[in-house]
C-alpha cells in the first residue's frame, strides 16, 4: 500500500526531474558562436547593402557614359567616371534650381508632367516621396503631442508657427502661439495628419530631425540612444522636465 508521503515524494521527484537539463560545454560554445555570428552579420548588413547598391549604380552609369565618343579611349575613361559625371550634373542642376530661371523651369516641368494621364500618377508619387525625404530640411524641430487621444503620445514635425495678434485683447495666462505639426504615418511619411496645437500643449524633445526620420522610415526599429521630454511654457518662460528615456539596444 502506497502511503501519502511516498506519493508526495514521488510527485516532487517527478517535478524535479521535469526541469530541462543544463546545456553542456559544446552547446554553450555553439550558442555563443551562433549569437556572435548573427550580431556581426546584422551589424554589417547595412554596409554590405550600401556597397552592393553603390556598385550597381556605378556599373550601370558607366555602361551609359563610357561608350560615348568623347569619353571612350580618353584619359578620363576609367571605372567610376559615370558616378563622377552624375555628381557633377546633380550639382549643376542644384545651382540652376536655386535661381529664379531654374525655379520657373521646374514649375513648367511640373505642369507638363502633371498633365500627361499616366505619367502624372507615377511622377506624382515619386515627387511626393522625394519631397518627404528632403523635407527634413524644412522641419524646424521634433515634438510629441497627445494624439489621437489623451494618454497616447505621437511624434510630429513642426512645419509652421503663428502668433497671437498683439492688438487683440488676451489674458496674460493664455498661450501666445500656435504651431502646425505634421504627424507622419509609418513607414511611409508621404501621408499623415496635420494638427494645429497650442505650443504650451507640446512635449519638447532633444531628438533631432534626422533621428526622427530614421525612426519613421524604419517603423520604430532604428531608435536613438535616449529621448528626453519636457514641457516649455511660453507664457511664464519656464519649463517642466518630464523624464529621460534610455533605449535598450538588446
Amino acid at each position: 500500500m502506497t502511503t501519502r508521503n511516498s506519493r508526495s515524494g514521488n510527485s516532487r521527484s517527478h517535478l524535479t526531474g521535469s526541469r530541462p537539463p543544463e546545456p553542456n560545454l559544446f552547446q554553450r560554445f555553439e550558442n555563443h558562436v551562433q549569437g556572435k555570428t548573427m550580431a556581426g552579420l546584422m551589424e554589417l548588413v547595412p554596409l554590405i547593402v550600401s556597397a552592393l547598391v553603390l556598385a550597381f549604380i556605378v556599373r550601370y552609369i558607366d555602361q551609359f557614359i563610357r561608350p560615348l565618343p568623347f569619353v571612350a579611349g580618353k584619359p578620363w575613361d576609367f571605372p567610376g567616371i559615370g558616378l563622377l559625371a552624375a555628381i557633377i550634373v546633380f550639382y549643376l542642376i542644384g545651382l540652376l534650381v536655386s535661381t529664379r530661371v531654374g525655379r520657373l523651369l521646374m514649375e513648367w516641368k511640373n505642369v507638363v508632367l502633371n498633365s500627361i494621364p499616366v505619367v502624372k500618377t507615377i511622377y506624382g508619387v515619386t515627387h511626393q516621396a522625394t519631397k518627404s525625404v528632403s523635407s527634413q530640411f524644412g522641419f524646424t524641430r521634433v515634438v510629441f503631442l497627445e494624439w489621437p487621444r489623451e494618454g497616447v503620445v505621437a511624434m510630429g514635425f513642426v512645419t509652421g508657427r503663428a502668433f497671437r495678434d498683439s492688438n487683440a485683447p488676451a489674458d496674460d495666462d493664455e498661450p501666445q502661439s500656435i504651431v502646425v505639426v505634421y504627424i507622419p504615418t509609418v513607414p511611409n511619411p508621404t501621408s499623415g495628419n496635420l494638427a494645429f496645437v497650442m505650443e504650451d500643449d507640446l512635449f519638447e524633445t532633444d531628438m533631432t530631425v534626422e533621428h526622427a526620420m530614421k525612426l519613421v522610415f524604419s517603423g520604430g526599429i532604428v531608435l536613438p540612444d535616449s529621448v528626453s521630454l519636457a514641457r516649455l511654457n511660453r507664457v511664464r518662460n519656464d519649463q517642466e522636465f518630464i523624464d529621460r528615456f534610455l533605449v535598450d539596444s538588446h
